[in-house]
């Protein structure tokens, strides 16, 4: 049996999908801990029988809340003498222009800790001199005498031949040193990039390591079981059917997701723990893609709004991996999907800067002590308390009714805030009340996720007219319908579930081993595909391809997986000679074509006659897991969707309340349609729809909202 997790800055989601049914549960995150919600919440999931062992399928925040709050280890860096500096100096590019008063955070190595070794390699791969076993001891006794706890080991053009890498890892590594080796995580040109890489690495495997040890050994040791088994037989109307694995492998481990969009092991995560930054948003991207090939959607925008953050996806038959991202304002070069984020979400802050304007983000209060309606100890405002002022959030139907919102402390907390502002003369003049503060926190909310929303689509040739919002997120169906009528969206899904939907994309996913190799070879000027000189290339390439994945399939099968069941994906990052940054494209024998159409697309031209570069070639192995088989419920005759009715109260919509009703979304079925406004509640999360939208229940049981002018 397999469980998805995604641990959040809130809330810790759990799903199971177990007898055709998912089931989830949402428990409050555990900061001081993380494992121990994990842990918590499979318990509570599962039945109380034993029967199967139970893999745990897990999306963490380890990595990166340890890389931006810099709680990681005390990393020594060994590199070739002379670029110990590497590290401080970096790009020449300045994320602000302008300003002449720019604070730099510290490199994640000080220079104490820099050492250099004298060893060159030559850009064409050979060896040049070579560092004495002498000087290899006295680095490793140096290395242990500075109380360094891991150590980050890059060597100029390792990429092209790792014989000196090796030799000072083996050495440190008999002496116990953990070694974080660039040969190893990425080897790739661009020193810096690499560099940097390597160090984050270093940086976050004592705790990565420690944590995901723990967890693995808790569920070993454990025996977390369930009752049920997983089968294979006829549905009933509507189900959920779970293909079988098509590979028999041991149970009881721990599985952790890659920024990349695939799973891999816990012991694999533990040593390359800077794969898994992104993890918890790269679930959000999978289910949505998922879902969208399901519906047959060609075009979509995830939108993913938890409890600290948002994360957008640009989907086009599958999300967009790249290996171009900062975190912290470090490089990280390794594959992650294309998801954008943004520090807006129902937990975040709100507050007046300098000037007296009302901002909301990026800090949130998480899970401890939470927004101000949770009766945690917080006390600042927030988005999920602007929300329950306006009337968007029902306080008795939240979690299931299982969680009581506190709406009056929240209207004292905020009347509170605004007192306290107006006696220093901040508070704009619109802000006179606590319904007023309400409405602007949304406003800006809005903003700040529409601005995102722009960057994955406008800002990269895309009109998001052309495109479905795929919505989910504890907090995404409160704002889905503002931003699509924003941004000109005609469609909003938001498929069951939402709360947990990225847990669920975390259970989906494949098992992914990524490998990649700088190669930088020339493109014959005559790159028809039946050349003498183009079919010489595309040998070799062929054969550095073959290499890649003769080692990558060994990395998998020493992981228990199939690694003959592994589908090989083939990808080449192409550049006109000259330039800087490449593109990548998919190796055919008609790659220079594939490669001119997309420069054309990205940049607005493309010159056909220049001559071409390949700089990386990038494969990516990919063995299946399960997926549900889902199938639609038969329509019916149209549903009143009355019956689903819980109540009417208030709600905030164009200026003024609205008497509205609100529906269980577990008692609506297939053609009920409902017309704004209304608002929907289930147990995960709640779903507005404004005066201007309509709703309809598919039949795959999704919510699909649409706008109508009035």
């Amino acid at each position: 049996m397999r469980i998805g997790v995604d641990t959040g800055g809130t809330f810790t989601d759990c799903v199971i999908l177990e007898d055709s049914q998912a089931k989830i549960l949402k428990v409050f995150s555990t900061p001081d801990d993380a494992a121990r919600a994990i842990l918590d919440g499979v318990r509570q999931l599962l039945p109380e029988e034993p029967r199967l062992p139970v893999d745990i399928i897990h999306g963490t925040t380890i990595g990166t809340n340890s890389l931006l709050e810099r709680r990681g280890a005390r990393v020594a860096l060994i590199t070739t003498a002379g670029f110990e500096d590497l590290l401080e100096i970096g790009r020449q590019a300045r994320p602000r222009l302008y300003d002449l008063d720019v604070r730099r955070d510290p490199p994640l190595v000080p220079r104490a800790l820099r050492f250099g070794v004298k060893e060159r390699t030559g850009a064409n791969g050979k060896t040049l001199d070579h560092p004495s076993p002498r000087e290899v001891g006295r680095l490793a006794e140096r290395v242990q005498r500075s109380g360094a706890e891991s150590v980050a080991l890059c060597f100029l053009f390792a990429f092209a031949n790792p014989a000196n890498e090796r030799l000072v890892a083996r050495s440190l590594r008999q002496r116990g040193i953990s070694v974080s080796a660039s040969h190893e995580i990425l080897p790739e040109f661009r020193e810096y990039e690499r560099l940097a890489t390597v160090v984050i690495n270093a940086f976050l495997v004592p705790r990565m390591g420690t944590y995901l040890t723990r967890l693995q050994q808790e569920v070993a040791g454990e025996g977390l079981h369930a009752l049920a088994t997983l089968r294979n037989g006829a549905p009933s109307a509507g189900g959920v059917d779970i293909e079988p694995l098509p590979y028999q492998r041991r149970g009881g481990q721990v599985y952790v997701m890659q920024s990349s969009g695939g799973i891999t092991p816990a012991s694999r995560a533990a040593r390359e723990p800077v794969r898994t930054l992104l993890s918890g948003p790269a679930g959000g991207g999978v289910a949505a893609a998922w879902l969208a090939a399901r519906l047959k959607i060609p075009r979509a925008l995830s939108f993913d709004m938890g409890g600290t953050s948002t994360d957008v996806c640009l989907i086009e038959g599958r999300p967009r991996v790249t290996s171009e991202t900062t975190l912290g304002g470090l490089p990280i070069a390794v594959p992650v999907l294309d998801v954008h984020s943004v520090g807006a979400g129902g937990g975040s802050l709100a507050r007046l800067d300098a000037g007296g304007a009302l901002r909301v983000g990026p800090e949130s209060a998480g899970a401890t002590p939470g927004p101000i309606c949770y009766d945690r100890g917080g006390t600042l405002p927030t988005v999920t308390d602007a929300n329950l002022l306006l009337g968007h959030l029902d306080p008795d139907h939240f979690l299931g009714g299982t969680f009581q919102l506190g709406a009056d402390a929240v209207e004292k907390r905020f009347a509170e805030f605004l007192r306290r502002h107006k006696a220093t003369g901040s508070v704009s003049l619109s802000f006179k009340t606590p319904l007023d503060l309400a409405r602007g926190i949304v406003a800006v909310s809005n903003a700040n996720m529409e601005k995102a929303l722009r960057v994955i689509s406008v800002e990269r040739g895309h009109d998001p007219r052309e495109f479905t919002l795929i919505c989910f997120g504890g907090a995404g169906g409160l704002h889905a319908a503002d931003l699509a009528r924003s941004l000109g969206l005609e469609r909003v899904i938001v498929p069951p579930n939402p709360g947990a939907f990225s847990a669920l994309g975390i259970l989906l996913a494949d098992v992914v081993k990524d490998t990649s190799r700088s190669v930088l070879l020339p493109v014959p000027v005559t790159n028809s595909a039946r050349s003498p000189e183009f079919q010489k290339l595309y040998r070799e390439i062929t054969r550095q391809f073959a290499q890649l994945e003769q080692k990558g399939r060994q990395e998998l099968a020493q992981d228990h997986f199939p690694a003959r069941l592994a589908r090989a994906e083939r990808r080449l990052d192409v550049r006109y000679v000259g330039q800087a940054y490449e593109l990548s494209v998919p190796f055919t024998a008609t790659f220079p074509r594939h490669f001119h159409r997309a420069h054309e697309r990205a940049y607005g031209y493309a010159d056909r006659g220049r001559p071409l570069e390949i700089v990386n070639l990038r494969l990516r192995l990919v063995v299946a897991t399960p997926k549900p088989l889902i199938r639609p419920r038969p329509a019916s005759t149209p549903t009143d969707a009355g019956a689903a009715m819980v109540r009417r109260k208030p709600v905030w919509f164009e200026n003024r309340f609205w008497r509205t009703p609100f529906y269980a979304r577990e008692h609506l079925r297939p053609v009920a349609r409902l017309t704004g406004p209304a608002v929907v509640v289930e147990y995960s999360s709640t779903t507005v729809v404004p005066p201007d939208f309509e709703c309809r229940v598919d039949g795959y049981l999704n919510l699909v909202l649409s706008h109508h002018a009035r």
